[in-house]
Formats: structure tokens, sequence, C-alpha cells
């Protein structure tokens, strides 16, 4: 039984839902997001909740994954999405110029990365960049496009990690 597909959704004050066509349009201070229904699910709207029905139990799998992919639409326009990430090494560097992320990872060139439409990146420094926006999937996607330049490695812990993200540290060779 999908106990998160059963999840009531609330809508905040100044957010719209709308079902178009199969399409669900949500609309709110911060921007508009659209997802196409995934089949078999209807949606009903109450004033400001949200309910999601399955018609068979074929959609039984996607009720839960329809449920939060709507709640992130939500949160995304009146809050928005953002994921931090950090560098670590020498001469490592994260540099924003317009619409262009330019990252010195310790190759001989440095890594030119564009920035997708509806994203921004703030510089908090040569070594830490924010990544923002209203889609929650964008904003990861591209947060893990940049970690894949260089990834953290185990044993000096270079690369480039999210914020909160514990890099297990290994021991080098002994030396006899």
């Amino acid at each position: 039984m999908s106990r998160i597909g059963n999840r009531v959704i609330t809508v905040p004050e100044g957010v719209t839902v709308e079902n178009v066509d199969n399409v669900v349009t949500v609309k709110g201070p911060k921007g508009t997001l659209s997802q196409v229904m995934l089949k078999d699910i209807t949606m009903k709207q109450e004033e400001n909740t949200v309910i999601l029905e399955r018609k068979n139990e074929n959609a039984k799998a996607m009720h839960g994954t329809m449920n939060a992919l709507i709640q992130n639409m939500i949160i995304g326009v009146t809050k928005g999405y953002e994921k931090g990430l950090e560098i670590l090494g020498v001469g490592y560097r994260f540099n924003v110029q317009g619409k262009k992320l330019v990252i010195s990872a310790g190759y001989s060139h440095p890594v030119e990365v564009e920035i997708p439409e509806g994203l921004t990146v703030e510089a908090n420094g040569n070594t830490e960049i924010t990544v923002k926006g209203i889609d929650k999937t964008l904003v990861g996607e591209f947060a893990a496009n940049i970690r894949k330049v260089r990834q953290p490695e185990p044993y000096k812990g270079k690369g480039i990690r999210y914020k909160d993200e514990h890099v297990r540290r290994k021991e080098g060779k002994k030396a006899a």
C-alpha cells in the first residue's frame, strides 16, 4: 500500500495548482512549474488541498512518485531549492562569469560549464558556490554535473564535494 501516495498535499496561500489535459501546473511567487500526470492517476482539488487517487492497482508504483513530484513543485515555487558545493585542493577554485561557471580543478585547462536557464549560481568566495532554483531535479542534476568534474578522492580529500557531504578517508601506504 502506498502511504506517500495517500498523503494529502496542502497548498499554501499564494500558490495555485491546476490540472489541464493531464498536465499539472503549479504557479507561485517564485515562478511556474509543470509536470505531466503519470498514467492512471487522477487529481482531486478541494479548497487548499490536493488528493491523488489511482484508477487501478497497476498505478500503485507511481502513486507516491506523483505525490512527491507535486509536493516538490509546491515547495519550489514558494521557498526554492539550493545546493552548496565546495572545492578542496591547492589552486582549485570556482569562478562565475555571467552565464558560465569556470572551474580550475588541477587539469591543464579550466573547465567551463554553462549554467542552465532557470538556475542561479552564487560564489561565496573562491572555493564555495551555491546553486539555486525552483526545480529540484534541475538543481540536483546541475550540482551533480559540477561534482563530476573532479570527484573527491579518499586519500587527500581533494576535489569537489557537497557542503554536507562526508568523504571517507583512507590511510596511504606505510613506509618500511
